[in-house]
């Protein structure tokens, strides 16, 4: 019984660590895919709790942030499915509702943050989820495809569709070359 007690406790451990260390992250994924602070905490808080009772299998896997990454996206896609138009509108006269800034984050530097942010919170849900794992989160093609359950091919597809319409926007263009992939 000591023995099980120690594993629990162990395993409880591990989630923690793994919470405390990628919480930033996944909030800001959260935040890029959801446009809205609550609704970012809500997708995070309902996938660590999904992760949690799975977490002995979840954490000797080889990724496990690329797991829970997984069951964020689909966590938003079934949210939102039934939505045509699912991403944030400006809540008041003074803009978007705010994320807390991650102070190594490349957006969280543009001059213009509200301006990228209500242009992403336009693109379609699928091309906003291949630019914000591909051009945000940095992860290759093949990771992105991953984590959103769909091949390498679509996601080269949305991506380009999402940049090609960011770089559209006035004034966004040069914004869209300095933080993207070329």
């Amino acid at each position: 019984m000591g023995d099980r007690k120690q594993a629990r406790e162990a395993q409880d451990d591990g989630f923690q660590s793994f919470v405390i260390g990628r919480w930033p992250r996944l909030m800001r994924t959260a935040f890029l895919l959801t446009g809205e602070q609550h609704a970012a905490e809500d997708l995070v808080q309902s996938t660590l709790e999904q992760t949690f009772v799975a977490w002995r299998k979840v954490g000797s896997a080889d990724d496990p942030e690329a797991y829970v990454r997984r069951v964020m996206i689909n966590a938003h896609a079934r949210k939102h499915r039934r939505r045509l138009k699912e991403f944030l509108a400006p809540r008041d006269d003074s803009g978007l509702v705010r994320e807390i800034a991650d102070t190594g984050d490349r957006i969280a530097q543009a001059e213009d943050r509200s301006a990228l942010l209500e242009a992403l919170a336009q693109l379609p849900p699928r091309q906003r989820e291949a630019v914000v794992l591909r051009y945000w989160e940095d992860l290759t093609e093949t990771q992105t495809a991953q984590a959103m359950g769909c091949s390498v091919g679509a996601v080269k597809s949305n991506a380009a569709k999402g940049i090609a319409k960011l770089r559209a926007i006035p004034g966004l263009a040069e914004m869209v070359t300095q933080g993207g992939r070329q």
